[in-house]
């Protein structure tokens, strides 16, 4: 699959299902490193998080490729449930798609906010885009950026 040809489109409440089955097969490894992975949990945490409005999905090629959310707060904006599916990992299209949205919400002066599980690769990815630590506990790290930050 070519991932420089993307598109972002508005998640619908049909979309609730694939994607928490992603979040579950993505979010695994780093659960059960932290012991912490439950099959039925993994999966009713995002039903129950799940908003159509702050969600879009990542379409690929023609096809599901993942999701990604950016739900407005009164710190700034939290960007969740960003899932790529394993295939399409580590080719750039994460960066891309990361990329598209922080163009969007520097234009717009915010400061993003997100939590990444501890040891979790996903960490690189948000510090190579200007993300830095907040605070972090045993099992997540809480990162921020200022709108405007570089990438490195």
């Amino acid at each position: 699959m070519d991932t420089r040809t993307w598109t972002l489109r508005p998640a619908h409440p049909a979309d609730v299902e694939p994607i928490a089955e992603l979040r579950a097969v993505v979010m695994r490894p780093d659960l059960e490193r932290l012991g912490r992975f439950d099959e039925h949990r993994v999966r009713q945490r995002f039903r129950d998080a799940f908003v159509a409005g702050h969600t879009s999905v990542i379409v690929a090629e023609g096809r599901f490729a993942g999701c990604v959310a950016l739900r407005p707060a009164p710190d700034g904006h939290w960007l969740e449930h960003f899932y790529l599916a394993p295939e399409l990992q580590g080719r750039g299209l994460g960066s891309a798609v990361l990329r598209s949205l922080l163009v969007r919400t520097d234009a717009d002066g915010i400061v993003v906010r997100l939590d990444v599980l501890q040891g979790s690769a996903a960490r690189r990815l948000y510090e190579r885009h200007g993300f830095g630590v907040e605070s972090e506990d045993a099992v997540d790290v809480f990162m921020v950026r200022e709108p405007g930050a570089r990438a490195v």
